[in-house]
């Protein structure tokens, strides 16, 4: 009886460590948090790798760690941008700032377009489970602007 009783309550604790396992996982991925290939609107290839953090108030912030192909230029420069990242280097530049949890998604802050230097107003949600992280950058509300889907990255 006490063989039993013993296998049983190992069982259950394997099973809720697994269960715990997989609730962390998801709960990782469903938040923008992590590293994310954005795509570029024109030519459909790989642009850059954008690594999003929380800071202690959980506000999401984000910034350029890499460019691919075409971007892949360490020295490059957003000779466009007219504040304060005027001829500053686009690798690891803030792009993303003032992001707040407001429901499924988050919203308040602002995204940089470093090809054209201006700033929207900003707001993404993940899709797929964690996977893909739309994003949707406007002037004004929110219909007048364009979303972009970046691939989450292991």
């Amino acid at each position: 009886m006490n063989r039993f009783i013993g296998r049983a309550a190992r069982r259950v604790a394997l099973a809720s460590a697994l269960l715990c396992g997989a609730l962390a996982a998801h709960a990782q991925t469903d938040t923008p948090v992590g590293v994310w290939q954005t795509i570029d609107d024109h030519t459909g290839q790989p642009k850059a790798l954008v690594q999003i953090s929380a800071d202690a108030n959980g506000d999401l912030s984000g910034k350029v760690i890499k460019g691919l192909g075409a971007n892949d230029q360490p020295d490059r420069r957003c000779t466009a941008c007219t504040d304060s990242r005027k001829d500053q280097q686009i690798l690891g530049m803030t792009i993303i700032d003032s992001m707040k949890k407001t429901g499924e998604g988050y919203d308040g802050g602002h995204i940089l377009d470093p090809e054209n230097g201006k700033v929207y107003r900003c707001k993404m949600h993940t899709e797929d489970g964690g996977q893909k992280l739309v994003v949707r950058g406007y002037m004004g509300i929110s219909l007048l602007g364009r979303s972009q889907t970046w691939v989450r990255q292991q």
